[in-house]
């Protein structure tokens, strides 16, 4: 048997992980994109890291209704760790994007 859901999760999981360093790449590797205008990758990460979370909640009481042989186990153990970093990402970097903006009123 196989658990659809711990690969969804696991899958949003990495994205969730990987948007917000792609896009300060994206920033640094490109003339036309600002860091700041790179901030749309904040709620890529926040929306995908609590989708991953949520599908690997349902996936491990998939798992357990299943009594074990729907696997995905380490899908799942991934995902939450994925989702978790997505989201510290993307909090940090909203309180980034959040000085800044509050630094600039300050300032004129």
């Amino acid at each position: 048997m196989t658990n659809p859901r711990a690969t969804a999760a696991a899958l949003l999981g990495g994205l969730s992980a990987v948007a917000v360093p792609a896009g300060v790449l994206l920033a640094r590797q490109s003339a036309r994109v600002s860091l700041l205008t790179s901030a749309w990758a904040i709620p890529i990460a926040a929306v995908c890291g609590v989708a991953a979370l949520l599908l690997a909640r349902g996936a491990r009481t998939q798992i357990r209704v299943s009594l074990e042989r729907a696997g995905g186990q380490g899908r799942v153990r991934t995902a939450v760790y994925l989702g978790v970093a997505g989201i510290s990402f993307a909090l940090s970097g909203a309180i980034a994007v959040g000085f800044y903006e509050l630094l600039l009123r300050l300032e004129g």
